[in-house]
């Protein structure tokens, strides 16, 4: 690991965790519920010692047990829970959680950008075309040896296929849909509900919400080509009702000109708003 100095300008090789205050992600292979002596990723499983793990992680969620998720992008990807503890670069604990691939009737793969609800429920679009929900509360298994690859809580994950077509002569569930990031309005910004993930829909040019299991496709009709990378809520006036609250995003990802107006056409910011009925004032 490489620091940068600052006095002296230059960059200086930390080699120990410890120095940079940087938790590794140790696994609780032999169950004792604390951190230990540990095996490295390339020794074999001790089930008497930790387990290091070897992973480098993209998005992240903090959870309200204090919890801090994140993904993790190889096939077919994972997802990561690590406990700090008092003193992370030596107490911190993590659990980690793969993709169900190998599920013959959902498969899964490819966890992007995520977010974390309420109740603790982790959010995260999949390559596959799904939006995945991971439970933690539904697993038999938390820890211990059969923890180490991440297959031990199957029943923790649901998979919501997205919304449009499936790729031609492919017979998988899920969606051409190839969605960056996922969103959770936990506080009711958007008055779909508290606790609606909500989806980049970047091949469907739109924000996809999912409300009570079915999908909500929140589009720009003007100017064509919707190409959000993130989105966030905003309350301006808490007492005027949803003419106060709006869900703010952006678009014109990289290269705007190819959005409908061509050459000049520039990035834009866009406040979705939406009437708890269509004659709402």
């Amino acid at each position: 690991m490489f620091q940068f100095d600052g006095v002296h300008q230059k960059f200086i090789r930390v080699d120990s965790a410890a120095e940079t205050g940087v938790p590794r992600a140790i696994g609780n292979t032999n169950g004792d519920g604390k951190r230990g002596e540990y095996t490295e990723p390339n020794q074999p499983l001790d089930p008497n010692k930790d387990r290091r793990l070897s992973v480098g992680t993209y998005g992240i969620g903090v959870a309200p047990d204090g919890g801090v998720w994140t993904t993790v992008r190889v096939f077919p990807g994972f997802i990561m829970r690590t406990v700090p503890g008092n003193d992370p670069a030596n107490t911190a604990l993590t659990e980690i959680y793969e993709v169900p691939f190998d599920d013959a009737k959902t498969p899964g793969y490819g966890p992007r950008g995520m977010d974390v609800d309420r109740n603790g429920v982790v959010w995260t679009p999949l390559s596959s075309g799904h939006m995945a929900s991971f439970d933690r509360r539904k697993c038999k298994v938390l820890n211990g040896p059969t923890a180490a690859s991440g297959r031990h809580c199957p029943e923790g994950w649901t998979l919501y296929p997205f919304p449009g077509p499936q790729f031609k002569d492919f017979n998988e569930p899920g969606s051409v849909e190839s969605s960056y990031y996922t969103w959770v309005d936990q506080f009711n910004v958007s008055g779909l509900g508290v606790n609606t993930p909500m989806a980049t829909g970047n091949a469907n040019e739109s924000i996809l919400a999912l409300v009570d299991g079915k999908w909500v496709n929140m589009r720009v009709p003007y100017p064509l080509g919707f190409y959000t990378k993130g989105m966030d809520g905003r309350v301006d006036d808490p007492n005027t009702g949803w003419k106060g609250r709006g869900i703010w995003t952006t678009y014109g990802q990289r290269t705007p000109f190819h959005l409908e107006g061509g050459k000049g056409t520039l990035p834009k910011v866009v406040k979705f708003q939406i009437r708890p009925d269509p004659l709402a004032r």
